[in-house]
C-alpha cells in the first residue's frame, strides 16, 4: 500500500497504529493523507488534471471501494474549492481592472482619449481580437463608429448602424446586451448589406454588445468581438456591462468638461470682447471729450483735423458739405445715385464713401479711404476723410464718427455765423446800390465789420443762370464775396457781386467761371467798374446790368463781358464812357501807326468803306495805284485783325471813323455819352 502515496513513512506509521480494523482503518488513513495532498494542490493552484492522480493511484494498488469513493469525494470537493478560488481570483482581477479603469477614466479630460481608453481596456479584459464603440448621433437615432481597437478594415471603421440594424442597432434600440457566437449565421438580427460586408471584411464571427446608458437613455454601444467562434459567458457579459457603466459616466464627465471648457472659452471670449468694447467706448468717450473741449474753446477746423490725426493717425481732411462747396455736393449726389443704381463707382472714392456714410449713418471705407459724414435731417453738414495705409479698428471708427459729429457742429456754427454775415452783406449791398449818399460813414463802418472796404475800387458783376438752382447760385455768390472781401446779394431778380479790384473784364470772367463750376450750368455775367467812391456804385451796377442784358440779347449766353468789349453797343450802355476811348478801342492801332510813320491808313480805311469795298473806286479817291490800296488793307488787317471786315466789326469801325473825323475837326459831341 505504500506505493500509492507520496510519503511512505507516514504509511508505515499508519500501519503501526492499526486498531485491528483491517483494511478499513488503513484506507481511512490513506484518504486523509490524500485530502492533505488536495489541500497542497489547492495551495499550489495545480492543474485540474493533477487532481485525478490520488484516485488513480489508489485504484492501482487495489484500494477498496470505500477508499476510492472517499478519494472521489475529496477530489470533487477540492475541484469545487479550486473553481470557487478561481472565480474569486478572476472576480478580484476584474474588480481590480475595473477600479483601475475607473481611476484612469477619472483622470482623463478629453472625450476622444476617454473613448480610446474604454475600448482598449474592454479588449484587454475580455481577451478579444477587437473591441469598438459606437455613439448615437444627436440629430438621429443612428449610431456611428467612433473608435476601434484591433480593427484592420477601413470600411468597418466607418460603419453606420440604423435603429434595429445588426447586433449593435438592436442593442441601441432595446437597451439590452446581445451576444452571438456566429454573427453571419444568426438570424435574430436585421442584416443589411453595408453592415454585413463591413463585418465580413473585418473577419468578425463572435460578437458581444452591451448598451452605454446614461440617465435612462442609450448613448452608444460597447462591443467585444473575435474572428473565430467563441461563446461569451455571463461573467464576461457582466464584466463588459460594468465597463460600459463606467464608460458612460466617463463619457458624460468628458462631455460635461468639454461643454464646461467650451462655455468657459465662450465666456472668456465674451469677457475679452466686452473688455475690448469697454475700452473702445472709453477711448471714444475720451476722444469725444477732447474734441468737445476744442469746440468749446473756439478751435478751428485745423485743430479738429489735427486732433483726429493724433487720435487715430493718418492724413485727415474735413469737407464742408453744407452747401458752400456746391461742386463737392454735386459729386456726392452723383456718387449716391451711382450707389443706388448699382452702376460702376466714380473714379474718386471720397464722394462715394461720403454718400455711403450719409446713407448708413456710420463710417464707410472705399479704396483705403475712411469717411464719416454727418447731416442735420436730410441736409449734409460735413465729413471727415482719413487716409492711412491700414484699416481703422472698431474703436477708431467710433472715434472718427464722434469726431465727425463735433466737426459738423463746428461747421454748423460757422455756417450760422456765415449766414449772419451773408445777410449783413446782402442788406449792405442793397443800401449801397439804392442810396449810398444817405449815411456813407455808417455804410463804411458796417462794411468793415464784414471785412469789406467800400473806399477801394470795386468791380460790380451781375450774373444770371436760368437753368441753375437759384439757392445754389446765391450760395456760391456769397462764398465768392466772402473769400474776395466783397458783397453779394439779389437785386432785380439777378445775382449781384461786388469785388475789390481794377480789371473789370478779367474779374468778371473769373467770377463767372467760379459760379459756373459751382452750379454746373451756363452762367452769363455783365460787369462794370471800377467804382470811385460810394456814389459811383449805383451807376456802375446799372451799367453792369445793361451789359448782362445786352450779352443775352446778342445771344452770347454763358459769357462774361464789360461794355467796352461790346463795341459801339457799349457806347449805348455805358454811363461814363468817352467818345475818345471808343475811337481808341476801335481804330487806335491805325491812328498810332499813321502818327509814327506818316502813313494814311485811317484815310485809306475810310475811303475803302466809302467806296463800298471796291478797290478800284477807293484808289481813284486816294489817287494811288490799286496795288497800293491792297498793300494798305493788308497792313490794316495786321493791325486790327483779319475779322475787321465782318459786318458787326465793319459797322463799329465805320462809326469810329466818323466820330474820329468829327473830333479831329473840333466838332463838340457833348464830351461823353453819359452826358447826353
Amino acid at each position: 500500500m505504500t506505493g500509492d502515496l507520496d510519503h511512505p513513512d507516514d504509511a508505515h506509521r499508519d500501519d503501526a497504529h492499526d486498531d485491528g480494523g483491517g483494511n478499513g482503518g488503513g484506507a481511512a488513513v490513506d484518504a486523509e493523507t490524500a485530502a492533505g495532498h488536495y489541500f497542497d494542490m489547492l495551495l499550489r493552484d495545480a492543474p485540474a488534471v493533477e487532481y485525478e492522480r490520488p484516485v488513480v493511484e489508489a485504484r492501482g494498488v487495489g484500494a477498496d471501494d470505500r477508499t476510492v469513493a472517499a478519494l472521489e469525494q475529496a477530489k470533487i470537493a477540492a475541484l469545487r474549492v479550486r473553481g470557487v478560488l478561481h472565480d474569486y481570483r478572476r472576480r478580484e482581477s476584474e474588480l481590480t481592472a475595473l477600479y483601475e479603469t475607473a481611476n484612469d477614466l477619472a483622470g482623463m479630460r478629453n472625450l476622444d482619449q476617454v473613448l480610446r481608453a474604454i475600448v482598449h481596456r474592454a479588449r484587454v479584459l475580455l481577451g478579444t481580437d477587437i473591441a469598438y464603440l459606437t455613439l448615437r448621433e444627436a440629430e438621429s437615432a443612428d449610431t456611428t463608429m467612433r473608435v476601434t481597437s484591433g480593427s484592420v478594415s477601413a470600411r468597418f471603421q466607418q460603419v453606420r448602424l440604423g435603429p434595429g440594424e445588426g447586433l449593435g442597432g438592436l442593442v441601441a434600440t432595446t437597451a439590452h446586451p446581445y451576444v452571438t457566437a456566429n454573427y453571419s449565421a444568426d438570424d435574430r438580427f436585421l442584416h443589411t448589406e453595408p453592415i454585413d460586408s463591413a463585418v465580413a471584411e473585418e473577419g468578425l464571427v463572435a460578437i458581444l454588445g452591451v448598451p452605454l446608458e446614461l440617465n435612462g437613455q442609450v448613448i452608444g454601444v460597447l462591443f467585444a468581438a473575435n474572428r473565430r467562434e467563441r461563446p461569451f459567458t455571463q461573467a464576461e457579459i457582466a464584466l463588459l456591462r460594468s465597463l460600459a457603466t463606467h464608460a458612460a459616466i466617463a463619457i458624460d464627465t468628458a462631455n460635461l468638461i468639454d461643454r464646461t471648457r467650451t462655455a468657459l472659452a465662450e465666456l472668456n471670449a465674451a469677457n475679452a470682447e466686452l473688455t475690448a468694447r469697454t475700452e473702445e467706448v472709453e477711448r471714444a468717450a475720451d476722444a469725444h471729450d477732447k474734441l468737445t473741449d476744442l469746440l468749446l474753446r473756439g478751435a478751428g477746423t485745423d485743430d479738429i483735423t489735427a486732433a483726429v490725426a493724433e487720435l487715430i493717425g493718418g492724413d485727415v481732411e474735413l469737407l464742408d458739405l453744407a452747401g458752400d462747396d456746391a461742386q463737392q455736393s454735386r459729386r456726392i449726389e452723383t456718387a449716391d445715385r451711382t450707389e443706388r443704381e448699382g452702376t460702376e463707382p466714380a473714379a474718386d472714392s471720397v464722394p462715394a464713401a461720403v454718400a455711403e456714410s450719409l446713407t448708413k449713418g456710420r463710417a464707410a471705407s472705399r479704396n483705403g479711404v475712411w469717411v464719416a459724414a454727418s447731416a442735420a435731417g436730410n441736409e449734409p453738414l460735413g465729413a471727415l476723410v482719413v487716409r492711412r495705409p491700414t484699416d481703422l479698428g472698431p474703436a477708431e471708427q467710433r472715434i472718427l464718427e464722434r469726431a465727425a459729429v463735433v466737426a459738423a457742429l463746428l461747421l454748423l456754427l460757422r455756417r450760422s455765423v456765415s449766414d449772419a454775415e451773408h445777410r449783413v452783406r446782402g442788406e449792405l449791398l442793397d443800401e449801397v446800390l439804392a442810396d449810398p449818399g444817405r449815411d456813407p460813414e455808417t455804410l463804411r463802418q458796417r462794411a468793415r465789420k464784414v471785412a469789406t472796404d467800400l473806399g477801394r475800387p470795386h468791380v460790380v458783376i451781375v450774373a444770371d443762370a436760368p437753368q441753375a438752382d437759384p439757392h445754389r447760385l446765391r450760395a456760391a455768390a456769397r462764398h465768392i464775396a466772402e473769400v474776395r472781401h466783397g458783397l453779394a446779394g439779389v437785386r432785380d431778380h439777378y445775382t449781384v457781386i461786388t469785388v475789390p479790384g481794377d480789371g473789370a473784364a478779367e474779374i468778371a470772367r473769373q467770377v463767372r467761371a467760379d459760379l459756373r463750376g459751382a452750379v454746373g450750368h451756363p452762367v452769363t455775367a455783365g460787369a462794370a467798374g471800377p467804382t470811385d467812391g460810394l456814389a459811383t456804385f449805383p451807376p456802375t451796377y446799372r451799367e453792369a446790368l445793361r451789359c448782362l442784358q445786352a450779352l443775352q440779347a446778342l445771344g452770347r449766353e454763358d459769357e462774361a463781358g464789360v461794355s467796352e468789349e461790346l463795341g459801339f453797343v457799349g457806347l449805348l450802355l455805358a454811363e461814363s464812357r468817352s467818345l475818345e476811348s471808343f475811337v481808341a478801342d476801335a481804330i487806335g492801332p491805325l491812328i498810332d501807326y499813321d502818327a509814327e510813320r506818316g502813313t494814311t491808313l485811317v484815310e485809306t480805311l475810310a475811303a475803302y468803306f466809302a467806296a463800298g469795298g471796291s478797290l478800284t473806286r477807293a484808289k481813284a479817291t486816294l489817287h494811288v495805284h490799286v496795288n497800293t490800296v491792297s498793300q494798305r488793307l493788308e497792313r490794316i488787317s495786321q493791325l486790327l485783325g483779319t475779322e475787321w471786315q465782318q459786318p458787326d466789326r465793319a459797322l463799329e469801325l465805320q462809326l469810329a471813323l466818323r466820330v474820329h473825323g468829327l473830333l479831329r475837326h473840333g466838332v463838340d459831341l457833348g464830351g461823353d455819352l453819359g452826358g447826353r
